[in-house]
């Protein structure tokens, strides 16, 4: 992983990158603002936080990263300054900074800083607004729960004629424009939490971390928002001969929630029975559909508009599940 440390005294930059190369990260230097931005607008790939001095010749410390967050928002921006003031904290803010670090500071300081940033970057990827900021406030914000959640699937109909009608090379851009920007923020804006994104497919998780009280509707109604926002999208494809159609499953009951994996790759997600079911069904539905098991109709019911399905899901076992087709939202909703 890489660092990069701005700062205009020599002394300052040599010794925190000799505190960091002995964690495993590689360094870069950089002695002015205008110098950082010229590397990061070539090299921002595998960049993950810069560290930047607040006084500096030239670009300050804040106007220096909040240009750099223009170039990757996806860098942690941690800013140093020995002028410690309420004014500075709340212009760092308003910059968009990361992090806030005071000097003096000792090398623990330092490193406790980088990982508490780190982490809250990468949170903030992946859940809404609100739930980060109720997460901000817990003692251990991802620790491993057994909780009821609501576990969407959403893959694209036909992926491969697609890909066949785009060059490889803006195949990725048209993906993220089109299809995963616009769908992974309703999935915020419904409260939920992007768990990952499987070649064209998007897995959600809705009530882990933190439940709303109504995570199967609160999904139900992303997945209609979502097939809505396609519907959009292809009108504006028209005149260039493309589409796009996904299929959405839904599926509600108790899982294992938490930070699961390898010492060299983790991430948050869940595991149980919901998250196979909820696959199963987003195989089995056709483009512009939804389909949800009986678990998440029976709580949602009051809000949705639904029809009765049996479904064969489980070639190996031969078994048959009950499921509903979710045809919208009643009109109280």
């Amino acid at each position: 992983m890489q660092i990069m440390v701005i700062d205009d005294e020599e002394g300052v930059r040599r010794s925190i990158k000799r505190v960091l190369q002995k964690d495993g990260y590689e360094v870069i230097l950089a002695e002015r603002g205008e110098e950082a931005i010229r590397f990061v607008e070539n090299n921002s790939i595998g960049l993950e936080t810069v560290i930047s001095d607040y006084r500096m010749p030239g670009m300050n410390g804040l106007e220096t990263l909040y240009a750099i967050g223009k170039i990757n928002p996806q860098i942690t921006r941690i800013i140093l300054t020995g002028y410690a003031t309420l004014d500075n904290a709340i212009e760092a803010v308003n910059a968009g900074i990361d992090g806030f670090l005071t000097k003096p500071f000792d090398n623990n300081e330092l490193r406790l800083k980088i990982k508490e940033c780190n982490m809250r970057k990468r949170l903030s990827q992946f859940v809404s607004e609100p739930v980060f900021q109720i997460l901000q406030k817990e003692v251990s914000p991802v620790r491993t729960q057994v909780c009821n959640v609501s576990v969407m699937f959403v893959d694209i109909r036909n992926f491969t004629h697609m890909a066949e009608e785009i060059e490889a090379q803006e195949l990725p851009l048209f993906l993220d424009r089109y299809y995963f920007s616009p769908l992974d923020e309703l999935i915020h804006k419904y409260n939920g939490t992007l768990d990952k994104h499987i070649g064209d497919g998007i897995m959600a998780i809705f009530g882990a971390p933190i439940s709303t009280g109504n995570d199967a509707v609160n999904a139900i109604r992303c997945a209609i928002e979502m097939q809505r926002e396609i519907c959009r999208i292809n009108e504006e494809l028209r005149r260039s001969n493309l589409g796009l159609g996904i299929g959405i499953g839904i599926a509600t009951g108790e899982v294992t929630a938490g930070i699961f994996g390898s010492r060299k790759k983790k991430e948050y997600t869940v595991f149980g029975v919901p998250v196979n079911l909820a696959a199963h069904l987003e195989e089995s539905a056709g483009r512009g559909q939804i389909l949800v098991c009986a678990e998440t109709y029976k709580v949602a019911k009051d809000y949705v508009i639904g029809e009765k399905t049996s479904l064969s899901l489980f070639r190996k076992e031969a078994k048959v599940v009950e499921a509903y087709r979710i045809d919208g939202l009643k009109e109280a909703c």
